[in-house]
């Protein structure tokens, strides 16, 4: 009789403690490039800044970017294993890349990253001299995988296209609108994510402000921003999210 009373007790207390528990908070995972995240020190990525536009009591931002990567490496490293892993319903996944495609995909250390170029099927098979065999595809390929893995776990995906270069031609900072950053909204548009043209909003700003003022975020490279550009970048970001209504994301930014 007392084993009964003990068990009972302790299934009243097991349901009461799943009655008051605090549901956890969702996640906003970030998928990129060492524009997305980097060192921290003399160049940053947005990713370490962004969380600061967001209230940290109601969503949690998990930045699992690294530098170099591709999105066929992001994949092939298990880095996207391991994020969708970890994904619930009601999460984001912020992706950002197309720095590191741009290398003819072989098995030299120049094609490790590379990508096939477009949004198609097409494919390229290599292999590799310990034998191992791999089909490399295109960059609309893997942003597609990314999306509809993301969607399977009930969270939400959010495209943006790659942040521009310190690059000028006739005064005006090259843009992304021909290549990555259109192939980025073609899938995204296909999929029926929500897209961000990260590229488009930073550039507007760096058209206005001149290629003098803009080589002040760039103390390495035309690549690597430091922290006063990466926060440009998180502020173009935002500006995206708030520019779209239908980005449920803006329910957590701070007012």
């Amino acid at each position: 009789m007392r084993t009964l009373r003990y068990t009972a007790i302790i299934l009243l207390a097991a349901v009461a403690m799943l009655a008051f528990r605090q549901p956890s908070k969702p996640v906003i995972y970030l998928i990129g490039d060492s524009t997305v995240h980097n060192a921290d020190k003399e160049t940053w990525g947005w990713g370490s800044i962004i969380g600061n536009y967001f209230d940290d009591s109601k969503i949690t931002v998990n930045n699992q970017a690294m530098a170099g990567r591709s999105t066929r490496t992001f994949i092939k490293e298990n880095r996207w294993h391991r994020v969708d892993s970890m994904l619930k319903p009601g999460d984001y996944v912020l992706m950002q890349f197309g720095h590191n495609e741009g290398s003819k995909p072989d098995t030299n250390k120049a094609g490790y990253r590379g990508v096939l170029n477009g949004t198609g099927e097409e494919t390229v098979d290599l292999t590799w001299p310990n034998g191992t065999k791999e089909t490399v595809h295109t960059y609309g390929y893997y942003l597609r995988k990314f999306i509809r893995e993301t969607k399977a776990k009930g969270a939400t995906p959010i495209v943006l296209s790659m942040i521009p270069r310190n690059d000028w031609k006739d005064g005006k900072v090259k843009r992304a609108s021909n290549d990555y950053g259109k192939w980025a909204k073609e899938i995204a548009d296909q999929e029926g994510a929500s897209f961000i043209d990260l590229n488009a909003i930073t550039a507007d700003k760096y058209d206005a402000w001149g290629a003098d003022s803009v080589k002040k975020h760039f103390p390495i490279d035309h690549t690597h921003p430091n922290k006063m550009g990466a926060t440009v970048n998180a502020e173009s970001i935002v500006a995206g999210i708030k520019a779209n209504k239908k980005i449920k994301l803006n329910q957590y930014l701070k007012k």
